[in-house]
């Protein structure tokens, strides 16, 4: 008997363990599908050399069963990889600027990507909420976010902006919810760049908005990138606003200097 009972007992922990293996590859292929997905262009895949989606999004904890909110999303480099890997087992939220009518860069880029939402189904799923920078955002339901997500994006908000989107960050958190931030790093010897931020700054911020810094990588770090160019972060690729003046030059550096910052909401 005690060893019919060991058998069984054994047999059910290697069932166990096989669907937890499953649930595992299942989690690791639909974000693998989604980074190399036909609906993504060429051009923004060439990107992945320089901004590592898959081992960012797994050093946050990224699992495809998240409520994940994307802040500011842009023209949606990220959103196309977060949509497809969340799709039909998590929920997405896209907090970008509202379109206020006006002919502004803020309307222009929420149409850009309504448009581009609507127009394939792999977007089809994903939630837009209104986000304002240094005014108060409902970025989703209070504590009911997994991971709040923003790339490259705390230049544009300034001290007081960032300073408001870490405690909407906050609010939209569950207790243990992952806020994780990658933005162009200012080096420690200078002032101000354009395009760039301190990431002693953002850390002391995000701590002020009650986050614990869980973590810090260099994923995304590029030592060739010293932060001092003509027209600020943008004279580096994909931006060029050189044009043809020093090209080659400034796609030998490649893409900006990062950090990668990963806080947490305490569980208490």
């Amino acid at each position: 008997m005690t060893i019919i009972k060991s058998v069984v007992k054994a047999s059910l922990l290697s069932v166990a363990l096989m669907g937890t293996l499953s649930n595992a590859a299942f989690a690791f292929d639909k974000l693998d599908a989604a980074i190399a997905g036909d609906h993504r262009s060429e051009k923004n895949k060439a990107r992945d050399e320089y901004r590592h989606p898959k081992q960012t999004l797994e050093f946050f904890g990224f699992k495809d069963d998240m409520t994940v909110v994307e802040i500011a999303p842009g023209g949606g480099w990220y959103t196309e990889i977060l949509a497809p890997a969340l799709k039909g087992s998590g929920v997405l939220y896209g907090a970008h600027y509202p379109d206020t009518g006006k002919d502004d860069y803020y309307s222009r880029s929420r149409q850009s990507l309504e448009k581009k939402l609507a127009s394939d189904p792999v977007f089809s799923e994903v939630k837009l909420t209104d986000f304002t920078p240094k005014e108060g955002s409902e970025l989703a339901p209070a504590g009911s976010a997994d991971m709040v997500l923003t790339f490259r994006n705390l230049h544009n908000w300034g001290e007081a902006g960032v300073k408001q989107v870490f405690a909407d960050a906050f609010n939209a958190l569950k207790p243990g919810g992952v806020l994780g931030v990658v933005e162009h790093r200012l080096p420690e010897n200078l002032e101000k760049s354009d395009g760039y931020y301190s990431q002693a700054l953002a850390i002391e911020q995000a701590k002020a908005a009650g986050f614990e810094l869980a973590a810090t990588s260099e994923i995304n770090a590029n030592p060739k990138d010293n932060a001092q160019h003509p027209k600020g972060v943008w004279t580096l690729p994909p931006s060029l606003r050189l044009g043809e003046q020093d090209r080659e030059k400034y796609l030998a550096i490649g893409e900006s200097d990062r950090m990668t910052l990963k806080f947490v909401k305490p569980a208490k």
